[in-house]
This record gives structure tokens, C-alpha cells and sequence, in this order.
């Protein structure tokens, strides 16, 4: 099986947003976790879908994916108390959907809150992980990187941009192997990786990089949000201009 796990546990504290937590905002009358689950739906090689959320906003996200008629969606259990613990939760969701199937799953873990994801994208880190094992995306670096010491304020290092990249998301593995690094995780009293990529570079499993496009963000912050309602629009913009030249 592949299945997609989808973590949606953040309180969203960078976007100021009073009354939801970000995942749950709206654009183009739809919010934004419906945006990212509906790419995952609609793609033909994923089998189900697991959502790890917020204690509190599970019902109101199980009525939204009634509303919007979204059929993958197996399992939805709450959220941990880190983001590692968030994805662990999720992960043995999926072994549960996966059953006698979980030894040969593929998952890809990924963000809530990273709506503008392509078709492509989804079957391009299924095949890599096929063929290669755990596999990342990630996207250039555009600006200079500086690694400093907290405490001084002083440049320790500037890695090279044509030697670095950013990790994004989906991060994707066999289910077996992922799960028993964070299994790992657990028994070393460790809760703290940032994320998956991280924790499975730490125990030294081998990573395959997949370039991602560009439009592929995670909505953390209002500028972030107001992005994405600008790719939305020139997205349906572009729709627009299409028909009215075939007309």
C-alpha cells in the first residue's frame, strides 16, 4: 500500500490567527488542510490517507472531509505533544490500515499546511522510494546560508548554496523502516528531531533526493498565506484565459 500521512497537530502560533489554528484557515472558500488532502486523494497510486490532529479539532476536520466528499481518508488520531511524536502517532495508523501489508508500505509524511504540492511530486517520491529507499524532497537554496554560534553571534561556517538544499516535504519510506528508527527514537529517550529526514540521516539510513517545484510551500506565516492566495489566483487566472482562447 501507499499511504499518505498527513501531520496537522501545529497550534499555529507564527501566523497569529485567533480563532483557528492555521491548517484550518480558509482560501478560495475551502481551507487549507482540505487544499492538501485533495491532492493526496485524487492521485491514483495512493492507496489511503492518515491525518494526525489537534485533540480538539478532530470532529471538525472529520466534518469537513465529509463535506468535501474526500474517500481515502482512513484514520484520523490525535496529534503528540512534539512534531515527532505527531508523525509517530500517524505512522502507526498506517500500520494499522496497512495490516498484513505494513512490511511492504510506502509512506509520505507530510505537512498539513504545504497545500500547493503537484500530482508529479506525489508519484515521484512513491517511485523513488521503490527504487531507492527513504527518499526526500527538497528545493534550492536562493540565498546565502550562514551556520552561527547562538551565543556569540559570530559565523562559524557559509556552506556553499550549489552544495545545499532545503528539505521540504512529502518525506517518504518503507513503513517498516521509519517506523523502526522512530521505535529507536523512543527507546533513547528522544522526541526532539526536527523531522524524518533528520532522524533517519541520524541513524544513518541512506537518503535519495527529489527536486520539488518551487510552488511548493508550507504556510507558516501571514506572508506565506497571502502567497499561496496569489498562486491560487494566477493558477485560476490562467484557467480562465485558457477557455476564453479556446472560445
Amino acid at each position: 500500500m501507499n499511504i499518505a500521512v498527513i501531520f496537522a497537530g501545529g497550534a499555529g502560533t507564527r501566523m497569529y490567527s485567533k480563532d483557528k489554528p492555521k491548517q484550518f484557515l480558509e482560501l478560495y472558500h475551502k481551507p487549507i488542510i482540505i487544499h492538501t488532502l485533495e491532492h493526496f486523494d485524487d492521485n491514483p497510486e495512493i492507496d489511503a490517507i492518515v491525518i494526525s490532529c489537534l485533540s480538539d479539532w478532530i470532529s471538525y476536520l472529520e466534518q469537513l472531509i465529509q463535506e468535501h466528499h474526500l474517500q481515502k481518508v482512513r484514520k484520523i488520531v490525535p496529534g503528540g505533544e512534539t512534531g515527532q511524536l505527531s508523525i509517530y502517532h500517524g505512522l502507526c495508523a498506517a500500520r494499522e490500515v496497512a495490516g498484513e501489508d505494513a512490511d511492504d508500505s510506502i509512506v509520505l509524511i507530510h505537512d498539513g499546511v504545504r497545500p500547493m504540492i503537484t500530482q508529479k511530486l506525489i508519484t515521484d517520491n512513491i517511485h523513488s522510494v521503490r527504487e531507492n529507499g527513504s527518499s526526500i524532497t527538497t528545493g534550492p537554496v536562493t540565498e546565502t546560508l550562514l551556520e552561527v554560534d547562538e551565543e556569540s553571534k559570530g559565523i562559524l561556517r557559509v556552506p556553499s548554496r550549489r552544495d545545499s538544499r532545503v528539505a521540504k516535504a512529502p518525506q517518504s519510506f518503507r513503513l517498516r523502516d521509519i517506523l523502526a528508527a522512530h521505535e529507536r527514537a523512543m527507546s533513547e529517550g528522544r522526541d526532539d528531531f526536527i523531522d524524518s529526514c533528520t532522524m533517519m540521516h541520524h541513524y544513518g539510513y541512506s537518503l535519495t533526493l527529489i527536486e520539488g517545484p518551487a510552488q511548493n510551500i508550507k504556510i507558516t506565516t501571514q506572508e506565506d498565506y497571502y502567497l499561496m492566495r496569489a498562486m491560487l489566483e494566477a493558477e485560476e487566472n490562467e484557467q480562465l484565459y485558457s477557455v476564453s482562447e479556446r472560445v
